[in-house]
């Protein structure tokens, strides 16, 4: 009677249960207990024995995309999970130090100068060059105001865009400050021509008209101040009588005044007009120095116009009207 330890006619005691292929012919029997030998490929044919079942692999879960911007906090199923974009603490930044609208950056305020880049002006200011309001000052990133004073190699500089403005000057206009019930400064005439603060280049009292130029670059004020400059500036000038031919004369051979001796380039009677218009040519730009001339051969002078300065021309340029100088022009001042 079967004791129900063997299947589906599998015989003998302690039997694997495995059901068993064709196998090759043994010359032993096979012990009881034992089970079946692999199948092998037979030498003499092509047939390959049957396969087993493929099993399967299990699939990992799909890890999940995490988005840029993203935290990773925890793990499941051993792939990080993606933080709420909510749950992240903002960053502590430290607030921005806001400068104020008067305030710049050494280096800034020297290349808005025009005199060097702002990497050179770091080495000027590391080497001792820079001063601010007359103390060297050494330290990278120091902030200045507009209104400091501030010399860059020995050269006070400022830190705005060099403007050049050429105004006809008309009467009654003074370049002096003082206050008086028929002066009026000539600022008044260029006040809506920039915001840069510009100074006239030499004086004119309310009597002389004519050419005058403007401009903030302390370099070409002081240039066309001294004394010995060589740019030439011609003077119309009205007398209260003729001016007598042997003073004429006198005055091309030069003058003295106060013990120095002044050299006039040209002199001569304007053509077509009346022997009181005459044109004279020098190098100077101080007008009392023009008067001083004909009142030290006793002439009165009624009037002095300014009609060139440094090749610059009254042309197209109405009386009480301004212009801004053409980048040649400014070129050719800076040359002379």
């Amino acid at each position: 009677m079967n004791n129900g330890n063997t299947r589906g006619g599998a015989s003998g005691r302690g039997g694997s249960g495995k059901k068993s292929g064709p196998s090759k012919p043994m010359n032993k029997a096979r012990k009881p207990g034992t089970s079946a030998a692999k199948p092998a490929k037979d030498k003499y044919t092509d047939e390959k024995p049957e396969d087993a079942p493929k099993t399967a692999k299990p699939r990992s879960p799909k890890a999940p995309v995490v988005k840029k911007g993203q935290d990773t906090f925890a793990k499941k199923d051993g792939y990080p999970r993606a933080k709420p974009a909510a749950d992240k603490k903002p960053s502590e930044k430290k607030p921005a130090v806001k400068k104020k609208s008067d305030e710049i950056r050494l280096n800034k305020y020297i290349s808005n100068s025009g005199m060097c880049s702002r990497r050179d002006a770091d080495i000027y200011i590391a080497s001792g060059n820079v001063k601010v309001n007359g103390k060297v000052v050494t330290e990278l990133g120091h902030v200045v105001k507009l209104t400091d004073e501030v010399d860059f190699d020995g050269v006070r500089i400022t830190p705005e865009k060099k403007e050049y403005i050429l105004l006809n000057k008309p009467k009654n206009f003074t370049t002096s400050g003082d206050e008086d019930t028929d002066m009026r400064n000539v600022m008044e005439l260029v006040r809506g021509a920039t915001k840069g603060k510009i100074q006239p280049i030499g004086r004119m009292d309310k009597n002389t008209t004519g050419l005058l130029i403007f401009t903030n670059d302390t370099d070409m004020v002081r240039k066309f101040s001294q004394p010995n400059q060589k740019s030439f500036k011609i003077y119309h000038v009205s007398l209260d009588k003729n001016l007598k031919f042997e003073d004429l004369e006198k005055i091309a051979a030069g003058v003295y005044l106060d013990g120095h001796k002044l050299f006039i380039d040209e002199v001569s009677y304007i053509e077509g007009e009346a022997k009181t218009e005459i044109g004279l040519k020098l190098r100077t730009q101080n007008v009392k120095v023009v008067r001083a001339i004909f009142e030290s051969f006793k002439y009165d002078v009624l009037r002095v116009d300014r009609v060139s300065f440094a090749g610059l021309t009254k042309k197209n340029l109405p009386r009480g009207n301004w212009r801004f100088l053409t980048e040649q022009e400014i070129i050719n001042l800076k040359n002379i």
